[in-house]
This record gives C-alpha cells, structure tokens and sequence, in this order.
C-alpha cells in the first residue's frame, strides 16, 4: 500500500511576474507492510549488480572453510575484488577474522561461527552459498585435532553436506607429494600428513565426485611457514643448518600463495575444472641446498663473522631431540614450526606428475623466486638499518635451477 504523504519542506520560489509562489512537494513512501517483490527467479547467478569489483555482486556466494589461514586471506581478498558475497565461518574469537571484514564491501562479508565436528554448523554455513573452498589442514597433530580428524573425516563431512546441500562447486586444497603409503626418512611409516591427506582426496571424491583437488607445494609469501621457517634462529644448531644430505638430494618447487588463491579463483569461474586435480607449483625447480644458501646470503647469515655452514642432519641426534623436545614442551604451537613432521616434509622431493595439469593451465602467471624472496626476507637481514643504496653489500646471486637430466642422475 502507497500512500501520498506531503512533506513539511515549502520551497519558496520568487517569479518576476507571479511574486511569491509555494511549492508543495510531494513524494511516494512505502509503508514496512507492503509485500515483498516476487523474484522471477533464484538463480544467484541472474542477481548480478554493479559493473564489476568489490562494490558489486557477481551473483557467487562462497563458504570459505580456514579463511583465516595463510592461503584463506588471500583466498578471500581475491574472491571480495571480484564481488563475491563470502561466508566466512571460522572458531576460536571472532576477533581473530574480524580483519577479512574489509575484503569486500559492505554486507558483502559474513562471518558465522562453526566447529568442524558439527555438521549442523557446517550446514548453516553452506546453504546459501553455490561455492564452497575447503583451506582447513593442519602440518601437526595436537589433542583435539588429528590428521585423520581433520584431512579425512572434516574434509568428508564438508563434502557431505555440500551435496546434499545443492552447492554446485566445491574446492578441496590437498598437499604435493600425497601418497598412501609414503617412504620414510627419519620418521618411520614415512608423513602421516601425506597419508591422510591422500584419504581425504579419496573422500572428498566419494561424497562429492565432481569436487576440485588442488595440490600445491611449498608455499611461501608473507607470514609463511617455509620461509619464515627457515629464517627462525629455533631451525638452527649453534652456527649451521642441518639438512638431510645437506639437502642435495632434495629437490624442490615452492610456489607463491597469490598465485595459488589465483588458481583457486580461475577455477570457480572454469566450470570444466570440476571432478579434475591440478598440481600447484612454482616455475623452477631447486635443490633445497641451493635455497637455503640463498636465504642466509639475503639475510647475510654467510658473512665471516656468522660463519654460516650447512651439514648432514643423520648425523646430529641431538637435532632430532630438540625437534622432538620442541613437540613435547609447545604441542599446540611448535617453536619456530620446528616438529618431526615438518623435519619429514623437508626430506622428500616435489614430484610433479605430467598427466595432472598445472597452475599455468588454468591461466594463471607464475611468480619467479627471485623476485619476490628478497622482499619477504628483508625483514630478516642482518645490518637491517645500512642503506642499500650504498652498496655496502653485495646483491647475492639467485640460486641456480636443476635441470631434468641433472635430476635423473641425482637419483640414479
């Protein structure tokens, strides 16, 4: 019902040939009980508004499962520049997501609080939403949380309920390297990690067969855990570095976080990436010994006066126990992410299988090391405050790249 309401502003106009004229203006109001609209249809896809970017609605709502995890930031702040309404549902203290506020404009953010365990959280979280991104994982085990709780049994769960829901996509991370049977090298039974992680491909496959897997390798970016990780004082044995073989006979092919949440957006927009696995890897390939010479020279950990060294960590028990003495006195959060399964993860070599597409097939242009490493290090460098435009120091020289040949005969 409409009714016309005359308002109490009188516009005075003054005419050269009337005088003195009064305007009555006049206008429309609704009242709050008038009915609704009816929607000529609920396809979220024909809502769309805006021209585009994070004050429009691109007719997608996404869940966005570890939102407030390394990739999940990013995930999220790439989802709100394309106008995508997010759920974001998240456990602890909500202050702790309060900063994805500003991914995307106003009521285009929600939060809702859920517990991996309770599928009646998991399904308010998801029924609105046509797209769904699983980021939940874990690289340790604490006394809540296994890995089979949370890679196999909280990835099936998710997947579960987004059929039966109607979510149309849904975007599973895994790991490189995934193996349900996977060789050990100082842990016996080989990374309980890569084991469940292949489980919880498995059931994400079985509950929702049309699911997106991405595996990426190690990812660094800013506040990482490979980076920082090795830039920690806690990785370090008084003045050297332990790896295994001195690492080199690890190979490996860390990939940037922007382009992984890139790849992940490139596959909501691509409807033929549903039911398909792709590989999430940077554009070269390096052995870890390489890498890791090349963190210490950023960070000028290879002056003289440092005396930096690497060495073979079989040959240091006293590594191992620190690694396992970190585990026992901070079982929630490691010391400088420093536990046996990291210790593990470090040994074994990225393999990047042919048949299964990359980050590159879905359009997305990968980032060179060298030119975003120095930035994430900078913070780490010794002499900190000299000025690098005086050259007191010199640029160290980017880590050489293996070859394929090369690595067929590191391992022959």
């Amino acid at each position: 019902m409409a009714a016309l309401i005359v308002t109490r502003n009188i516009r005075i106009a003054k005419t050269s040939a009337n005088g003195i004229v009064g305007v009555l203006c006049m206008r429309v109001a609704n009242y709050s009980n008038d009915a609704p609209r009816p929607l000529k249809t609920t396809n979220l896809g024909a809502m769309k508004r805006g021209t585009g970017g994070r004050s429009s609605f691109n007719g997608i709502v996404a869940t966005v499962f570890g939102c407030n995890g390394f990739v999940g930031r990013y995930v999220c702040n790439k989802l709100g520049k394309l106008g995508t309404q997010m759920i974001l549902p998240y456990r602890g203290d909500d202050s702790d997501v309060m900063r994805l506020k500003v991914c995307g404009d106003l009521g285009q953010v929600l939060f809702h609080f859920y517990d991996l365990n309770d599928e009646k959280t998991i399904r308010k979280a998801c029924k609105y939403s046509n797209v769904v991104i699983n980021l939940v994982g874990r690289e340790y085990e604490t006394k809540n949380f296994k890995f089979k709780d949370v890679h196999v049994d909280g990835a099936r769960r998710i997947a579960r309920v987004c059929r039966e829901m109607g979510v149309e996509r849904l975007i599973h991370v895994s790991a490189l390297n995934v193996d349900p049977e996977p060789e050990g090298h100082i842990m016996s039974g080989g990374s309980k990690f890569l084991h469940s992680k292949r489980l919880g491909e498995k059931a994400v496959f079985e509950e929702f067969p049309k699911a997106t897997i991405i595996r990426p390798a190690d990812i660094y970016g800013s506040e990482d855990r490979f980076l920082r990780y090795y830039a920690h004082v806690w990785r370090r044995q008084l003045r050297g570095t332990p790896l295994w073989y001195k690492g080199e006979r690890t190979v490996k092919q860390p990939v940037y976080v922007s382009d992984v949440a890139q790849g992940i957006v490139n596959c909501i927009k691509d409807p033929d990436t549903a039911g398909k696995i792709y590989q999430a890897v940077g554009p070269k390939r390096y052995k870890l010994s390489e890498l890791v010479d090349w963190f210490n020279r950023l960070m000028r950990k290879d002056e003289k006066w440092w005396g930096y060294l690497r060495y073979d960590m079989r040959f240091d028990p006293t590594f191992i126990l620190k690694a396992k003495i970190t585990e026992w006195i901070c079982p929630n959060q490691p010391i400088g992410n420093l536990h046996m399964e990291r210790l593990e993860l470090e040994c074994i070599t990225d393999k990047v299988l042919e048949k299964i597409p990359t980050l590159e097939d879905l359009g997305v242009q990968l980032t060179d090391m060298e030119d975003q490493v120095p930035w994430e290090l900078r913070p780490y460098r010794a002499s900190l405050y000299y000025d690098a435009d005086l050259n007191e120091f010199e640029t160290p020289a980017p880590p050489q790249t293996i070859a394929p040949r090369e690595e067929q005969r590191l391992y022959a």
